[in-house]
């Protein structure tokens, strides 16, 4: 009983927390204090499911236990006249809804996207208060330490409370800039997820359903808007390779090597049909684009062969529009999938050394290209460092075997 009692819970953190947390910080708008209240709902849980059951429905039993808390600590504290009222009032309409809590997360999202927050935060901030990421994970993506991200943090979730931002999805005209923060955070947690998700914990594949999930949330609400759509559709083609990317015995088969016939072919086509419905707006942008890219390697199923030259137009396109570190390595390594090592080792060797010492494809491409160029020495010291920067022992055990060949 005690480990289904921590599995469940840990399930719920990872698949529930933001969108409790939203729930918990749309009222208050103090950030921190909502994710101090769900916190010790979390321990409650713990001390509690043990002995009496895991109840029927954990999200609402959290949200319940939560909202008491934020309610005894406004009381204690006396924050402003009538808050306890107010909390109060929300705990009654909470139980007249625990069957059917709302999804607040979009609201919270595009309130992390506020002006009034440092740019270089947004996105990590809806990480980690939507999506559940924690500081040191997300300090890693980011290239920043985890005390620096931490502290960053901490100064968001305090303007958010201070300035009173409305929680709202943002009028039509401001809503394009805000937007753009938003698909981003929503495809990090994604590619956070993607990374983990072979023979990763239910909580940690629950997180690609969840963005999944945000994605449709988005396209349901701005239906008018192309880019969540291209975005939705870009994660259901990558979800539905998810059964290939090992193969029986636990080891990573790359995209080129991939049996086909395991990939999903309803989440391809629901892509397919996402990525045409965009399209239809004339407005192309970088989700779509790079689900027009997921679609050219679909279509090898079908054909037997890879397009190169459509990748490579759409890489041209896709770098021209965003021209960020990934971006340039992907399209090296389709360079070096389509024969002109040459050239992809040109594309890597201009990216900013600060801006790719720890970014593992970076190194993983340049160890292909140099192995493809001839380049022995250089081939071993970049596998070398690509398997150091490795966490996934299946990826790394791929890599070690290239180095060795």
């Amino acid at each position: 009983m005690e480990k289904d009692a921590r599995r469940t819970s840990e399930l719920a953190a990872r698949t529930s927390y933001g969108r409790l947390l939203a729930i918990l910080a749309s009222g208050s708008r103090d950030i921190s204090a909502a994710e101090d209240a769900l916190s010790e709902a979390f321990v409650a849980a713990l001390k509690n499911w043990p002995d009496r059951g895991v109840p029927d429905n954990p999200d609402a039993w959290l949200l319940t236990t939560a909202r008491n808390s934020q309610r005894n600590i406004a009381r204690h504290l006396k924050v402003r006249d009538g808050a306890v009222e107010e909390i109060e009032r929300r705990h009654d309409e909470l139980v007249q809804m625990q069957q059917d809590l709302p999804d607040e997360r979009l609201k919270l999202l595009f309130v992390c996207a506020h002006p009034a927050i440092d740019e270089s935060v947004r996105t990590p901030l809806m990480l980690q208060i939507v999506l559940g990421l924690d500081a040191e994970r997300i300090g890693s993506a980011f290239l920043v330490s985890p005390a620096a991200m931490g502290q960053r943090l901490v100064r968001a979730k305090s303007k958010i409370r201070d300035s009173g931002l409305r929680f709202a999805i943002p009028d039509a005209e401001v809503l394009p800039d805000r937007l753009a923060y938003v698909l981003n955070a929503i495809y990090a947690a994604f590619g956070a997820a993607w990374d983990d998700l072979p023979g990763a914990a239910e909580g940690e594949q629950g997180l690609a359903e969840e963005a999944i999930y945000l994605g449709r949330l988005i396209v349901s609400l701005l239906p008018d808007e192309p880019e969540p759509k291209g975005l939705l559709a870009l994660m259901l083609y990558c979800h539905a390779r998810k059964d290939a990317r090992r193969d029986a015995k636990g080891r990573f088969v790359p995209l080129s090597e991939q049996d086909s016939g395991k990939w999903s072919r309803d989440m391809i086509i629901e892509a397919e049909q996402w990525l045409t419905i965009a399209s239809q707006a004339a407005t192309f942008g970088r989700y779509q684009c790079e689900a027009a890219i997921q679609s050219v390697h679909v279509q090898r199923a079908m054909t037997g062969a890879t397009n190169h030259a459509a990748l490579l137009t759409l890489y041209d396109l896709l770098v021209t529009q965003c021209p960020t570190v990934g971006n340039v390595v992907s399209r090296a390594a389709m360079l070096l999938e389509a024969g002109q090592a040459q050239l992809a080792r040109e594309a890597l060797e201009a990216l900013p050394a600060a801006q790719t010492a720890r970014y593992q494809p970076y190194w993983v491409t340049t160890a292909f290209v140099a192995k493809a160029t001839g380049d022995r020495q250089a081939a071993g010291k970049a596998f070398d460092t690509a398997i150091a920067l490795t966490e996934d022992p299946a990826v790394r055990s791929f890599l070690t075997e290239q180095a060795a060949s």
